[in-house]
């Protein structure tokens, strides 16, 4: 018998053997390399031989003006776009989810635009929102509210702001069907006893839904946090950084970085900063949806 146990052990272990290593050798390896890059001097200068300078790197990182404005630009972009994707998402899936016919078809045209290239929508929305774009001659050819076109594009905040419509855009979708799927498991038999008790829709909303997809709530709020901070294209294809790497994020930040100036040592150290950061928000996450369960608890 313990012989057969054994035998099993080892074909399992060979059958996981193919994908373990793919991983270590794709996933695992990389990430210890980019590790060791971050404390070497690791440039187009030193590709064949690095040296260890120890936490130059991020000494260098954390006293570079233009990382903290990539910093602070992500930290914004995270804080814009994470919860009105998800609010706006959750309110679209309560209507398909309240929808008897043609369900299907509201959630496909509701899901395009999560299967719409990045590269693709991006270039749309830099020809809607450039100086000599679609959305300039609307206003000042069209309607004659403004007199000349707005460079939408070439400051801060504007660029900004039309890479966070984007990035919102494109999440709906997705957040609508996370949460849909998370509406359906929640027990028909609590909204009928909440209304033989006379509850209303939003004491519904509060009362059952929100604590019946909490789990969901918090995964998606996870992910979304990690996509946000990870935000790239768009800002790459919209702005380019412009002007003066002022709508840099950090990984269109470390990217210039990487293959613009060959500092391929302080990118590895950025993407370890960003690590931590996230790390670091998604404990604070954890934490916060743990409080609001007892909180939850207490009132009831």
């Amino acid at each position: 018998m313990k012989t057969k146990s054994n035998k099993n052990k080892i074909q399992i272990f060979l059958l996981l053997l193919p994908g373990l290593a793919v991983f270590c050798f794709f996933t695992v390896y990389p990430i210890i390399k980019l590790f060791l890059m971050s404390f070497s001097k690791w440039d187009f200068t030193s590709m064949r031989q690095q040296e260890f300078i120890g936490l130059q790197n991020y000494r260098e990182v954390l006293a570079d003006k233009f990382f903290w404005t990539s910093f602070t630009n992500t930290i914004v972009y995270t804080l814009v776009t994470v919860p009105l994707q998800m609010i706006l998402g959750l309110f679209v899936a309560i209507l398909v989810n309240g929808i008897k016919k043609f369900q299907v078809t509201f959630r496909v045209l509701n899901y395009l635009p999560v299967i719409t290239s990045w590269v693709i929508a991006s270039l749309i929305f830099r020809y809607v929102f450039n100086t000599e774009g679609l959305l300039n001659y609307f206003l000042s050819q069209v309607l004659h509210v403004t007199a000349s076109n707005i460079r939408w594009l070439d400051s801060r905040w504007s660029g900004l702001t039309v890479a966070m419509i984007l990035g919102i855009w494109k999440g709906i979708g997705w957040n609508m069907v996370i949460f849909l799927a998370a509406l359906q498991q929640v027990p028909i038999d609590l909204y009928e006893a909440a209304a033989i008790d006379g509850c209303n829709g939003i004491q519904k909303f509060f009362k059952i839904t929100l604590p019946g997809i909490k789990g969901t709530i918090l995964f998606v709020w996870v992910m979304l946090t990690i996509g946000g901070f990870n935000v790239f294209t768009s800002i790459k294809m919209i702005t380019g950084g412009n002007p003066a790497h002022q709508t840099d994020t950090i990984l269109t930040w470390m990217y210039y970085k990487a293959f613009s100036t060959g500092k391929f040592g302080y990118s590895a150290a950025v993407s370890f900063i960003m690590a931590f950061t996230l790390g670091i928000m998604a404990i604070f996450q954890f934490k916060a949806m743990r409080n609001r369960d007892r909180e939850l608890e207490e009132i009831g």
